[in-house]
């Protein structure tokens, strides 16, 4: 057993949502290793989040629900789930 390296990418809602907030209220309530952000498109940015976690966790689906719970968040989509 061991760590799980999970990419996620977290569309905001719109031009309007703070990023700098949003990845604080996502690293409140995950392990966040690493983050950057990625252009969509008319404005629009993305957040890239890494987050690691112990393999006896389990999948990715309690993760991808509390994000999109999160005010301001539009999707979330795992985009790499790696052993390392």
């Amino acid at each position: 057993m061991g760590d799980v390296a999970i990419s996620l990418k977290v569309t905001p809602q719109g031009t309007e949502v703070d990023l700098d907030d949003l990845k604080k209220r996502i690293c409140g309530k995950f392990p966040v290793e690493d983050s950057d952000r990625e252009e969509i498109g008319f404005g629009l940015t993305a957040l890239k989040i890494l987050i690691v976690r112990d393999e006896k966790e389990g999948g990715t689906d309690d993760i991808e629900n509390e994000v999109e719970e999160i005010e301001g968040v539009a999707s979330v989509v795992v985009e790499n789930v790696s052993l390392i």
